[in-house]
């Protein structure tokens, strides 16, 4: 069984996929902290859900004739019985996207024969969680995959650049940076990324906190 926190239709706000519609099942739980965590109601001893089985979130899916399924949380790669969920998923024609917080392993998932696409976290300094990040996780990465470091700093950019060079993350997988919403300017972080010429990083805007109130769920 599964905690589920939320489950709804709306278009995907980052990633690969961004703009597209997207079933979303969000679970309870998360192991981290981060100083701008937005879904901290989901994360919070207590917190309410549901407890779906793997068929059942399958058939919500279904039911939905949307294609695109996000896995997200919390961290939900803490779901122990994660892959049953995801060859099911995934067997049934469905493109699976696994949202995780760059703390848990993902080496598991990544060598499954079905395999879900990854749009994982870094953290960066002003998250106050970057000594919990997984980087062995960076060796298991594929081209369809995503790192995605989400920024408040010029100090988190310089970090991002940093990390970004050493692991050659560009010619891996797919490199976004993101702003936290309301610490910094993206025409800044955009003078940030020429000045140093990252290339092939792409800067990425969260579009559900524009086009609805940044604390608004189900969105």
């Amino acid at each position: 069984m599964f905690p589920v926190a939320e489950k709804f239709v709306s278009i995907n706000g980052e990633g690969t996929r961004a703009g597209e519609l997207a079933v979303f099942i969000r679970f309870t739980g998360c192991d981290l902290r981060c100083s701008y965590c937005d879904t901290m109601w989901a994360n919070v001893p207590g917190a309410d859900y549901d407890d779906l089985s793997a068929e059942e979130i399958l058939s919500y899916v279904l039911s939905t004739g949307v294609t695109n399924v996000t896995l997200t949380g919390g961290e939900p790669l803490l779901q122990k019985e994660l892959p049953v969920l995801t060859d099911l998923l995934l067997s049934s024609g469905l493109r699976v996207e696994i949202e995780t917080n760059g703390s848990q392993p993902i080496a598991a998932l990544a060598e499954r024969v079905c395999r879900p696409v990854f749009t994982m976290d870094y953290k960066l300094p002003s998250s106050g969680m970057e000594d919990k990040m997984c980087r062995e996780n960076f060796g298991h990465l594929e081209k369809c995959d995503t790192v995605k470091f989400v920024s408040g700093s010029m100090e988190d950019l310089e970090r991002a650049a940093h990390i970004i060079e050493k692991h050659h993350l560009t010619e891996r997988c797919h490199v976004y940076i993101s702003p936290v919403f309301g610490k910094i300017e993206p025409a800044d972080i955009v003078d940030f990324m020429k000045g140093r010429q990252l290339n092939d990083v792409r800067l990425q805007l969260q579009l559900h906190k524009f086009i609805w109130p940044p604390e608004q769920r189900g969105v």
